[in-house]
């Protein structure tokens, strides 16, 4: 039996820990999960691991502890659920309860590349695969590092955990918690084995403290060229984040998470949690290596029970298949994970409507007006008795993460581009020739040369034309892309019908910024679509 006491898990309220497994390699924790029965592994190594039924994240679970110190800052809403400090400290104490006398894994990291915004973390998991994935997605630190390491905020991860709505305040007809108290800086996770809550719970608690300190955080991904040039991708899961920003003609800084400081832009995270499902090695090969490599962590992904190869196509436990390795197994990623200030800003949205250019560039007040609005678009079979295209809009293209009021990382948003000068585009990586059901999904060889023609200036000066509904600029030339796929209507066999669906999505567009009208000035809410 190890103290938790020798190991500084009394800080925690964690006591008579049957095992503590404290900072294991890699290696250890893959053997361990393995041993445990955790997961399975599959041919050439990966280890692969089913999170079922909780094959995505929770977000009507997650609750914030609202306290003085922060409670004036917290935009409380559906997103940012509240709980009361006796109600955390109750699910506190029931966590500790419930964990004596069992084992623990515990790994301690950092988060944030930028030495002058690198916070200590600890994360304290059930599962040894959690403390796997995040020995990944985290930065690791240099044993000087770890010999001094204290945590300033740590996540407890208990999957077999249940919440009870009637004791702990949670969500009625469910089991699964995520609640962060900001002041005690802990957040504590139950009934869910989906890593991402891990993974998304920091992020949450980096938008809430880097903007006070004048540091914008994002959801994005970011690379450089051989120039020092940097570039921000924005966009929901499925638009492209990933796949575009792991261009092997440029330097990969990170593909998810980044803070924009006053020297420039820098990784979260020291690992990538890239989406899997019909991954191609033609299309992606640096990702697709990945998921062939041993002690990758694949979450709900098929195999074959007798060959262990894997089925990259198989939807059967979720679309939402994921892999897990280290930024450095990305053959072209910066180590150091920082880049210069952005010189171009691409925000994707796979529209699944067909109405949205596969590029246009964004004047200032557009570029927050799309910020704000955050759209992309859910297609018909992705979600259970979705029959159509339905438009999405997130925030900040990352809404469920958002701790501040919107307003905030807009006006930091817009404060950065005009101070640098940064370009800024809308990429529809969804789309043509049609809706989803008609048309076809854009080309990503398309998408890639509209990239690298922005990226290199090449679109600076080529002729443009302005969309009578969204009111952008669209280039009508660019080097590899046919003219005609650059006017969507131009690709739609039923010019009426790309009329009707574009006027269609411009109102809800329209409707859904309603809620910023009084937070913005007058010029940005002109910069959106005319619904007329």
């Amino acid at each position: 039996m190890v103290s938790s006491a020798a190991l500084g898990l009394e800080q925690h309220k964690l006591f008579d820990i049957r095992k503590i497994h404290w900072n294991l390699s890699s290696v250890e924790l893959y053997e361990h999960a393995i041993q445990r029965g955790e997961g399975q592994i599959a041919l050439h190594g990966p280890i692969v691991v089913n999170t079922a039924p909780h094959t995505g994240r929770s977000p009507l679970d997650r609750f914030i502890v609202h306290e003085d110190s922060s409670a004036d800052k917290v935009s409380w809403g559906k997103i940012n659920q509240a709980m009361t400090p006796d109600q955390f400290a109750k699910l506190h104490t029931r966590f500790s309860d419930y964990l004596r006398g069992k084992d623990l894994f515990v790994q301690d990291l950092f988060v944030g590349a930028d030495p002058a915004h690198k916070m200590p973390i600890r994360v304290i998991s059930e599962l040894a695969w959690h403390n796997l994935f995040a020995r990944y997605m985290f930065i690791r630190p240099t044993p000087a590092e770890l010999a001094t390491h204290k945590p300033q905020f740590t996540v407890i991860t208990v999957p077999s955990f249940k919440a009870d709505s009637i004791i702990d305040g949670t969500r009625k007809d469910s089991t699964t918690v995520i609640a962060v108290n900001l002041a005690d800086r802990l957040v504590l996770i139950g009934g869910s084995s989906y890593a991402g809550e891990t993974k998304k719970s920091i992020f949450s608690i980096q938008n809430y403290l880097l903007p006070i300190k004048g540091v914008l955080s994002m959801h994005c991904s970011a690379n450089y060229g051989q120039a020092g040039d940097a570039a921000l991708f924005f966009g929901l899961s499925g638009t492209g984040k990933t796949t575009l920003s792991a261009d092997p003609e440029r330097t990969l800084i990170g593909d998810d998470e980044h803070g924009w400081s006053d020297t420039g832009v820098f990784n979260f995270e020291g690992g990538c949690y890239a989406k899997v499902i019909k991954l191609s090695r033609e299309a992606e090969p640096e990702i697709f290596a990945t998921t062939e490599t041993f002690g990758a962590v694949l979450e709900n992904v098929v195999m074959d029970p007798l060959t262990r190869a894997l089925n990259l196509d198989d939807e059967t436990i979720t679309e939402n298949t994921r892999s897990t390795y280290p930024i450095d197994w990305i053959p072209n990623a910066t180590l150091d994970g920082r880049g210069a200030h952005p010189q171009n800003i691409f925000f994707l949205a796979a529209d699944a409507y067909g109405v949205l250019p596969p590029i246009s560039r964004l004047n200032p007040d557009q570029a927050m007006y799309h910020f704000l609005s955050g759209y992309t678009a859910k297609v018909a079979g992705t979600e259970k008795g979705l029959k159509q295209p339905e438009s999405t809009f997130s925030t900040c293209f990352g809404a469920p993460f958002m701790v501040l009021h919107p307003r905030v990382y807009a006006q930091m948003l817009g404060e950065k581009i005009a101070k640098h000068h940064a370009k800024v585009w809308l990429v529809n990586t969804g789309w043509s020739g049609g809706a989803y059901g008609v048309g076809a999904r854009m080309k990503l060889q398309y998408t890639r040369a509209l990239l690298r023609a922005a990226l290199t200036g090449a679109l600076d000066n080529v002729p443009a034309t302005t969309d009578p509904t969204f009111g952008f600029q669209v280039p009508t030339q660019c080097p590899e892309v046919p003219p005609e796929v650059l006017i969507p209507r131009n690709t739609w066999a039923d010019k009426a019908a790309y009329d009707a669906q574009a006027k269609k999505l411009a109102g809800e567009f329209v409707k859904n910024f309603e809620q910023f009208a009084g937070d913005v000035p007058a010029s940005v809410v002109k910069a959106g679509p005319s619904a007329g």
